[in-house]
């Protein structure tokens, strides 16, 4: 008997990245005629410029479907070797079917494993690790992952305090074997301290829309900024740093830096505290603000030519829950 078999590693690489955010604009000036802000306070603040508003009749699915097909457009991939579609959303059309089926049936997918998962702001880390999990256990071959989210649906327009910081946007990667590179390694954590400083509160089995007497408030994202921010800036930054550690890497080490788009402010606060070199970290959201799980995909799309083959890219986020993480890879496009 050999008992000195070796088995290899089977990375998972992305091998295609799509992306799609709606053309009707927010701007701060729209914003100074809704509520008491200011275009000079908003930039300050956050680094926000404007964001995309997807038209009410329009859903979540229909972004994701518009990222996909210029993925499949401009990679010439066939959607009919797709193996499964993980969709990353806190924003589904409806409760059920998931927002994944929904897709399926809107592109014409069939015989795929299609769900949905919930991380908030980390959502598209967590779905990207599972899709990378299905990859590497050698049964799946081609992989859909989706950070999609309309959480315009969810802002209280007059709320200054939350109007200012979200837009739309979807974005999607492809994910396939590779023998020799990949994502490399990923660090994701959950609390369960948060919910009280970053919520929806209604529309579940808690707060149901028919409950007798339903505050629609409830209907709003709220946030307490000064927790949030505290917190996301040490759960980032910690989290960048122990995952480089566990691969014996520094920050040296890192090509680009691409980190969950919730504020410039906390952008250049996690940069600052890992000691990376700020034109290291890509950011798009002047432009987009945050758009929960779509953030990272997109800002890796929107930059897709700067980034080289080979490049190693760390990605980091924070959400709701709370629930952060970090994922190293290596670009192989």
């Amino acid at each position: 008997m050999n008992n000195n078999i070796t088995h290899k590693h089977t990375y998972a690489s992305i091998t295609a990245i799509g992306g799609y955010v709606p053309t009707n604009k927010r701007t701060n000036a729209d914003l100074e005629k809704i509520s008491d802000t200011t275009d000079e306070w908003i930039t300050k603040r956050t680094g926000i410029k404007e964001r995309r508003i997807l038209d009410q009749g329009l859903a979540t699915s229909d972004m994701a479907v518009k990222a996909i097909e210029d993925l499949l457009t401009n990679y010439k991939k066939d959607k009919s070797k797709i193996d499964a579609l993980i969709v990353a959303t806190s924003t589904p059309d409806m409760p059920m079917p998931s927002t994944a089926n929904i897709i399926c049936g809107k592109l014409g997918i069939e015989n795929v494993w299609a769900f949905d998962m919930n991380a908030a702001c980390s959502g598209f880390l967590f779905a990207l690790d599972m899709g990378a999990s299905l990859i590497e256990t050698g049964r799946y071959k081609n992989v859909l992952v989706v950070g999609a989210d309309k959480i315009s649906a969810y802002v209280d327009i007059k709320d200054r305090n939350t109007n200012i910081l979200f837009g739309d946007g979807a974005g999607v990667v492809w994910l396939e074997p590779n023998s020799t590179s990949g994502i490399q390694d990923a660090l994701l954590l959950s609390n369960g301290l948060g919910k009280e400083y970053l919520n929806i509160e209604g529309g579940g089995s808690l707060y149901p829309f028919n409950i007798d007497g339903f505050d629609t408030n409830k209907t709003y994202l709220k946030q307490d900024g000064k927790v949030v921010f505290k917190n996301a800036v040490k759960g980032m930054s910690e989290v960048c740093m122990d995952l480089l550690h566990r691969n014996n890497l520094s920050v040296d080490n890192i090509s680009w830096l691409v980190p969950h788009q919730a504020n410039k402010r906390i952008i250049d606060a996690v940069g600052k505290e890992i000691n990376l070199e700020e034109y290291k970290a890509l950011h798009n959201i002047a432009y987009y603000g945050n758009t929960i799980a779509a953030t990272i995909p997109l800002c890796i799309w929107e930059n897709r030519d700067k980034i080289q083959k080979g490049d190693t890219l760390l990605l980091t986020a924070f959400g709701a829950g709370f629930s952060w993480g970090a994922s190293l890879l290596t670009w192989t496009i």
